[in-house]
C-alpha cells in the first residue's frame, strides 16, 4: 500500500522537479495575487466593508450559514467548493478552452478573496492568525492545479515542449500532466478541510476568547 502511493506521488514530483522555475513562479502568482487584495482592503477600508457584506448576504454567506451546525457537513462543502467550484470550475475548464485562461479567473477571484479576509481590525487579524495555515495549504493545492493548467497550455502551443509532434497529441499530454498534479492537490484540499473544519469550530473561538 505505502510502495503504491508513493509511486503515485512520484510522478508529481518529477514533473515539478522538471519546471521548477516554472512551479515557483505559479506560487508567487497565487499567493502573490491574495496579499495584493489584502493591500487593497487595507488602503480602500470601505471596499473590504462593502465585498464583505456583499458575501455575507450573498449565496456563499447563505450556504454557510446552513452547514456551519454541522462539522462534518462544513468540512464536506468546503471540500467540495475547493474542488470543483474553484479548481475545476475557475482553473481546468477555461484553460482547456483557452490557455491558460484559468490562470487569470483564479488571480481574479484570489484578489477579491484577500480583499474579504484582510486584516482590518482586531477581530479579523486574530482570526487570519489560526487561518493563515489553511489558505497555505489550500493555496497550494490551487498552485499544483495552476501548475498543471500552465502546462497543458505550453504544450498545448509549443507542442515540442513535451516532444509530442500536432498540437492534438501535445494537448493530451498536457492534460496528463495535468491529471497527475490533481493527486496531491487532491490530498492537500482534504487536508485543507479537516483543518478549516477544526479552525472554525476550536481554534477561532480560542483566539477571539483572548
Amino acid at each position: 500500500m505505502y510502495v503504491r502511493i508513493m509511486n503515485r506521488l512520484r510522478g508529481p514530483f518529477q514533473i515539478i522537479r522538471a519546471d521548477l522555475r516554472a512551479y515557483l513562479l505559479i506560487n508567487a502568482l497565487v499567493y502573490g495575487v491574495l496579499l495584493v487584495g489584502m493591500a487593497l482592503a487595507i488602503i480602500f477600508p470601505d471596499l473590504h466593508a462593502a465585498r464583505t457584506s456583499s458575501f455575507a448576504n450573498g449565496d456563499q454567506g447563505a450556504l454557510v450559514d446552513t452547514v456551519v451546525g454541522n462539522p462534518w457537513l462544513f468540512g464536506t462543502i468546503i471540500f467540495l467548493v475547493n474542488v470543483f467550484e474553484t479548481a475545476l470550475l475557475l482553473i481546468v475548464l477555461p484553460s482547456m478552452v483557452i490557455p491558460f485562461a484559468g490562470l487569470a479567473v483564479f488571480a481574479i477571484k484570489t484578489i477579491d478573496l484577500g480583499i474579504i479576509l484582510a486584516p482590518v481590525d482586531r477581530a479579523s487579524t486574530l482570526i487570519l492568525i489560526p487561518h493563515s495555515l489553511t489558505l497555505l495549504i489550500e493555496f497550494q493545492a490551487y498552485a499544483l492545479v495552476m501548475f498543471g493548467a500552465y502546462l497543458l497550455g505550453r504544450s498545448w502551443l509549443r507542442p515540442t515542449t513535451v516532444g509530442a509532434r500536432t498540437r492534438r497529441q501535445a494537448y493530451a499530454r498536457g492534460l496528463s500532466r495535468l491529471g497527475r498534479l490533481w493527486i496531491p492537490a487532491l490530498a492537500l484540499f482534504a487536508i485543507g478541510a479537516v483543518y478549516e473544519t477544526v479552525e472554525i469550530y476550536f481554534l477561532v473561538p480560542l483566539v477571539l476568547s483572548t
